[in-house]
């Protein structure tokens, strides 16, 4: 099974809908392996967006980035970064698919509720980056078997 990162972003936060959006991964099936609430600094910050340091707007992403917590979260699944990617919408909410969350809750580029891992190489990083040892579980879901097809379960 494949796992993937998910930052529930600030706007988030202060507009109540982390039950929302983890309503919304967990009603896909995927499995919550690992979820706590943090203040980012501009040490990690630095580092996670380090891809955008050369963009003008990179200290206006770290200074709403560090407005109020957020919520990191790890979750596993079968081609879970991809199904993930689809249930947030494009990063443009306004244009986002009705159906995602962006597309339902969003109306911002900056402001856009979550952040999920684009690849499953930077999911293994982002996770390691917010998450320690002993900080990620590992269950097996009573409901799995609804969930995937004996095939898919590989048993």
């Amino acid at each position: 099974m494949e796992r993937s990162f998910v930052i529930i972003k600030p706007d988030a936060i202060q507009r109540g809908l982390v039950g929302e959006i983890i309503g919304r991964i967990e009603r896909k099936g995927l499995k919550l392996v690992g979820i706590k609430m943090i203040q980012l600094d501009d040490r990690v910050l630095n580092e996670h967006y380090s891809h955008l340091s050369d963009k003008p707007f990179f200290q206006e992403i770290k200074d709403f980035m560090m407005s109020a917590p957020v919520v990191v979260t790890c979750w596993e699944g079968l081609d879970c970064v991809s199904a993930i990617r689809k249930i947030c919408g494009i990063t443009k909410s306004r244009e986002a698919e009705l159906g995602t969350i962006r597309g339902d809750l969003g109306m911002s580029i900056q402001a856009n509720l979550i952040h999920a891992s684009d690849s499953h190489e930077t999911a293994i990083d982002e996770i390691k980056r917010f998450f320690y040892n002993g900080e990620i579980f590992d269950y097996e879901m009573a409901n799995l078997h609804f969930i995937y097809s004996k095939n898919e379960r590989g048993k």
